[in-house]
């Protein structure tokens, strides 16, 4: 879709800023969903102090700036990932709005076909930076994350069924997203079973499981190959950076989670290019 340059440029920095304010959110979410406490209530407050932040000190990034990344009233430091949570995810808003505004988005990305999808993939990636961010700090990934993830799945793709390669129709829409769920939860449950025999012990958390079936109610089954592959990838080269860096042993337990996120958000954004240049190479029309 071609659109005025002006116009680009509103919606891009009005989608920045949405994705800043819904990642000040994220980092509420990141810190209460693993000790169990209300995203609600009370108001955001100094997990030093306690002394509860009025609004006009929790503007998304500019307030973390302003206070040198301090509490104005204990002065105790706050963390550097807050302000990086709301910078990363105003990114991705802003990349996938720019998907759907360019005919040929930057970088070779692929683009959006219908406006119903910027929501969608909003949604869908805020959650990846949520379970993320959990599974870092706590090695789990929250059930309203993943199997959040596998309910809204569905619905989504039966509203807005482009979200599934060649679907125009609710119910073909819903087909894609049960098979894609079905794919990813099933194809990771067989590998954590066989890991688990071979090496007698667990050798993945459930909680990938159920993400794997959240990211293929999402993004369908062609996903879910590409997805495990470029996780398990990603996890291998860092994981090994760390041996190699003596920053964790060869047994020490790595979260799986953020690298499964990163394979699906390189689907998002690349997918079906990269799926399109593997056909090309390996398996080219006769």
């Amino acid at each position: 879709m071609n659109m005025p340059a002006d116009l680009v440029c509103v919606l891009a920095c009005f989608s920045a800023v949405l994705g800043a304010c819904i990642g000040s959110f994220l980092n509420v979410c990141i810190w209460r969903i693993p000790r169990d406490e209300s995203v609600v209530a009370p108001r955001s407050h100094c997990p030093a102090c306690n002394r509860l932040i009025p609004w006009y000190l929790n503007i998304p990034v500019l307030s973390w700036l302003l206070l040198r990344g301090r509490c104005r009233w204990c002065r105790q430091p706050i963390s550097a990932r807050y302000i990086g949570v709301e910078l990363l995810t105003a990114a991705l808003f802003c990349i996938v709005f720019l998907q759907y505004a360019f005919e040929r988005p930057m970088l070779g990305m692929v683009p959006l076909v219908d406006a119903a999808l910027i929501p969608v993939y909003w949604i869908f990636l805020a959650a990846l930076v949520c379970g993320t961010f959990v599974d870092l700090d706590h090695m789990i990934l929250p059930d309203s994350v993943t199997i959040g993830g596998m309910i809204a799945g569905p619905i989504f793709s039966a509203l807005v069924p482009t979200m599934h390669h060649g679907a125009t129709v609710w119910y073909r829409g819903l087909l894609g997203s049960g098979i894609g769920e079905m794919a990813g939860f099933g194809l990771l449950f067989l590998v954590a079973a066989l890991g688990e025999k071979v090496f007698k012990k667990e050798a993945m958390g459930f909680g990938d499981v159920k993400l794997m079936g959240a990211v293929g109610a999402f993004l369908g089954w062609q996903a879910v190959l590409f997805v495990l592959i470029a996780g398990s990838l990603a996890g291998s080269v860092v994981g090994v950076t760390l041996i190699l860096l003596k920053k964790t042993e060869l047994q020490g337990r790595i979260p799986f989670g953020p690298y499964l996120s990163l394979g699906a958000v390189i689907w998002v954004f690349w997918g079906q290019r990269i799926l399109d240049a593997y056909i090309d190479i390996f398996l080219p029309v006769m």
